[in-house]
C-alpha cells in the first residue's frame, strides 16, 4: 500500500518559516528548489517501496521532514546490495540525501512488521513527510517546462 500524496506551493506564515529551516540545512545557496513541495501521507499499514529518485525530476538533494510516527529507511546500494544501512527517522527528523546516498542508494521505508532499527522493534502508526527536492541539471528558474510532479 503506497502513499497519499500531496503537492503544495501555499503554506502559513508558520509552516513557511519551518520549510525555510529545512531549506537553509539541506540545500546550498545556489541551488534551485522545486516550487512545489511533497507531502506524504503515509498509513500505519503504508510503505514505500525501494526506489531512487529520477535524475529528470529531481536534482541533487532530496530532503524530507519526518513527521507523526517513527520508521525505519532502508538504503541500499544499487550495485553492490550488500551495501545497505537503515535510519531511524523520529518525527521531528530531517533526513537529506546527496551524493552517493542519492544517486547510488535506493531508498524505502520499510512495512510495520519489518520496522526494526537493531534488535528494536519500531511499531508504526500514520506517517507524514514533507520532502523539498532540487531542480533537475540542465533546468532553471527562467527556463520553461517545469518537471511532473513526482519523482
Amino acid at each position: 500500500m503506497g502513499p497519499g500524496l500531496e503537492e503544495k506551493s501555499r503554506w502559513s506564515e508558520a509552516s513557511r518559516a519551518i520549510l525555510q529551516r529545512v531549506q537553509s540545512a539541506a540545500f546550498d545557496p545556489g541551488q534551485t528548489l522545486l516550487s512545489l513541495v511533497h507531502v506524504l501521507d503515509l498509513e500505519p499499514q503504508g510503505y514505500i517501496k525501494p526506489h531512487v529518485d529520477s535524475v529528470k525530476f529531481c536534482g541533487a538533494t532530496i530532503a524530507g521532514l519526518s513527521l507523526l510516527s517513527p520508521s525505519v529507511m532502508r538504503l541500499v546500494h544499487t550495485q553492490e546490495p550488500g551495501q545497505w544501512l537503515e535510519l531511524l527517522l523520529e518525527p521531528g527528523s530531517l533526513y537529506i540525501l546527496r551524493g552517493s546516498a542519492r544517486y547510488d542508494f535506493s531508498h524505502e521505508i520499510l512495512r510495520d512488521e519489518e520496522s526494526f532499527f537493531g534488535d528494536r522493534r519500531i511499531p508504526r502508526s500514520r506517517r507524514i513527510s514533507v520532502i523539498c527536492r532540487s531542480l533537475p541539471e540542465g533546468l532553471g528558474p527562467g527556463q520553461p517546462g517545469q518537471p511532473p510532479p513526482a519523482c
